[in-house]
C-alpha cells in the first residue's frame, strides 16, 4: 500500500508502463530501448510475461493480476492501491518519478481503457508520457514543439478542451482557429516538411508509429 503523492518508482533514464491491451513484442522492445525500467499496470504484468519480460514493479488494485504473475514479482515490488477513483494507469503515473514514461498496452482492445489513458495524458501535473498505440505515437502536445517530419506525414491534433495554436509546416495551418472536442478538431492534417507548433490548451498530438524517433528527439530524449 502506498499513499498518493509518494513516488517510490524512480529512474533517471525512463520508465515503460505496460497495460493489458494490445502489445506486440516490437512495441515493448522499442519502449524499453529508451525507458528501460518496466512497470506493469495490474494485469499488464501478465502481458509482459507473455512477451518474455518480467516487470520490475507492478502497480494497481491488483484485481486483474494472475497468481502466476504475482508469484514471479518480489512482494516489495507489488504496490497495491485499493482505491477505485482512478485507473491502474493513473495509479502508475502518480507513483513514478522519471524524465520520460513510455506507455504500451493501453490501446487496441477496449475503447473505454484507451479513452481513460488518453485523458490521463493531459491532466494537470501529468508527467511526460509517450504512448505507443498499434499505428500511432501519441503525447500531450507541449506548448512549443518542432518536429523534423517528412512531407506527407499525417499530423493529427485532437483538443481535449478549449485550445488554440499556431503552426508552421502544416498543409492546413491552425492559426486563429478555436479548437474544441465538440467543435473544430485538427485530425488528418499533413506535414509539408518540418513542423513547428505553439499550443495553448490541452491537445493530443498523434503521429504515425515510424515518427517515434522524431518525437523523442523533439522532446529531448
Amino acid at each position: 500500500m502506498t499513499e498518493l503523492g509518494v513516488r517510490p518508482v524512480r529512474d533517471p533514464r525512463g520508465v515503460t508502463v505496460i497495460g493489458g491491451g494490445a502489445v506486440a513484442a516490437v512495441d515493448l522492445d522499442q519502449a524499453l530501448a529508451v525507458a528501460p525500467l518496466l512497470v506493469a499496470a495490474d494485469g499488464g504484468a501478465d502481458r509482459a510475461l507473455s512477451l518474455g519480460r518480467r516487470p520490475d514493479w507492478v502497480i494497481g488494485d491488483l484485481d486483474s493480476l494472475s497468481d502466476a504473475a504475482r508469484d514471479l514479482v518480489p512482494a516489495g515490488r507489488l504496490l497495491e492501491v485499493a482505491e477505485q477513483d482512478s485507473t491502474d494507469f493513473t495509479k502508475c503515473l502518480d507513483r513514478i518519478a522519471a524524465p520520460l514514461i513510455v506507455a504500451v498496452g493501453f490501446a487496441g482492445l477496449r475503447l473505454d481503457h484507451t479513452l481513460a489513458a488518453l485523458t490521463a495524458l493531459v491532466q494537470p501535473g501529468a508527467p511526460l508520457v509517450v504512448m505507443l498505440a498499434p499505428d500511432d505515437v501519441v503525447l500531450a502536445c507541449p506548448p512549443r514543439l518542432e518536429l523534423p517530419l517528412r512531407a506527407g506525414t499525417r499530423v493529427s491534433l485532437f483538443p481535449m478542451g478549449p485550445a488554440r495554436g499556431t503552426s508552421r509546416g502544416l498543409e492546413w495551418p491552425i492559426d486563429g482557429i478555436d479548437l474544441a472536442p465538440g467543435g473544430r478538431v485538427g485530425t488528418s492534417n499533413r506535414a509539408l516538411g518540418p513542423v513547428a507548433l505553439q499550443i495553448e490548451g490541452q491537445v493530443l498530438l498523434m503521429l504515425p508509429r515510424d515518427c517515434l524517433g522524431a518525437v523523442l528527439g523533439a522532446i529531448g530524449v
